[in-house]
């Protein structure tokens, strides 16, 4: 399958976010990613997870939450990493950008959050629910998104590490606030960066499944 990649700028919530875009040639839908703190688009595991999703038909977008100048290590910039309002509030601009653009703007729209980023992709689809058919979570955060959680109309898949049992309990306590389909899935003897081998190909695979159950099939 070709899979093209090019580079994007997203303008959303007064700041311009870089992008990368990977696209096959008929993608049935587009998987916006969210990361979590301290990483950026550059995250190898996200980007497995994107190339994946690629080569089953369904078109990536990972793009920074933070701008360049935002992502420097000082005291100034360093809550910022952990700001959910405003990296969901970014994350619901960029659906929003997705959804109006002329290159995206007949995908479906599926969002895969990591660590805190989970937590901004739940807010983006609560914010956004005429918009985001389907939400994945990798090791996440997604008690973050606190009375978002409620909110959520699309069918969202929680990925958690079988040695991960802190996030396990939080991403039970998330799902007992949440109205909408969800499933919890345990990836056995995986902890929370799924390093272990065999298991980010078992996270490959799962979202896989869901988006394209979700988004439809290429």
């Amino acid at each position: 399958m070709s899979i093209t990649e090019r580079h994007l700028e997203i303008e959303t919530c007064g700041v311009t976010l870089e992008g990368d875009l990977l696209r096959p040639e008929h993608p049935a839908g587009v998987v916006v990613f969210a990361h979590g703190s301290g990483s950026s688009r550059f995250s190898l595991r996200n980007r497995r997870v994107a190339r994946h999703l690629a080569e089953q038909g369904l078109a990536t977008l990972l793009f920074d939450l933070l701008t360049p100048e935002e992502s420097l290590i000082d005291e100034r910039t360093r809550a910022l990493r952990f700001d959910i309002l405003l990296i969901g509030a970014r994350m619901s601009g960029a659906v929003a950008w997705v959804a109006a653009s002329a290159e995206t703007r007949e995908w479906a729209i599926g969002l895969f959050g990591a660590s805190t980023g989970a937590a901004a992709a739940l807010i983006a689809a609560a914010e956004q629910p005429a918009l985001v058919q389907a939400v994945v979570s990798r090791g996440g955060r997604p008690d973050l998104a606190g009375e978002a959680l409620p909110r959520v109309k699309a069918p969202t898949l929680m990925l958690v590490g079988g040695w991960d049992t802190q996030v396990i309990e939080l991403n039970e306590q998330a799902m007992a606030r949440m109205i909408c389909p969800r499933e919890l899935l345990i990836v056995p003897g995986a902890t929370h960066l799924f390093e272990e081998p065999g298991t980010l190909e078992k996270v490959e695979a799962h979202a896989a499944r869901w988006f394209l159950d979700h988004l439809g099939p290429a």
